[in-house]
């Protein structure tokens, strides 16, 4: 009986270390794709030529993939669904307004267009952000 009810405490263990460790990187690769995000936004407003640079290019897509998969490892390990959690669905959401306005500040032909998505962008991450802290849809 021992050795069962001992099993179960080492997996409940491992579980929490593998949620925790998910939770820390999902974390750090948002804050690591918000920092891109600025780096490339300005570059696109100023119209730097580094913007055109092959890795500035390919490395937000590595970075947002790993987001993303650490971010879809930390909800299955949870067992949330974002159809029975609002405020997750919320995130995927205003994610996918998040990506809307990057492209709207990356590629627009006008600059007060470009600073109009980089800013409503920003708005968005800063939502996304509010409710993964406080697991309301509102946060505010």
């Amino acid at each position: 009986m021992t050795r069962r009810r001992d099993r179960r405490h080492n997996a409940a263990h491992i579980d929490r270390e593998t949620t925790a460790l998910l939770k820390e990187l999902h974390v750090a690769f948002a804050y690591l794709t918000v920092a891109s995000f600025v780096v490339r936004g300005l570059l696109s407003i100023a119209e730097s030529p580094l913007r055109n640079a092959k890795w500035i290019r390919i490395a937000p897509h590595v970075i947002d993939t790993f987001l993303l998969l650490f971010g879809i490892g930390l909800a299955v390990t949870l067992s949330i669904s974002p159809l029975s959690n609002g405020w997750l669905m919320a995130k995927i959401v205003a994610l996918v307004a998040y990506i809307g306005f990057g492209v709207m500040a990356m590629r627009a032909k006008t600059r007060p267009l470009k600073i109009v998505g980089f800013i409503a962008a920003i708005g968005s991450v800063g939502y996304i952000f509010a409710v993964a802290y406080s697991k309301q849809v509102m946060p505010f």
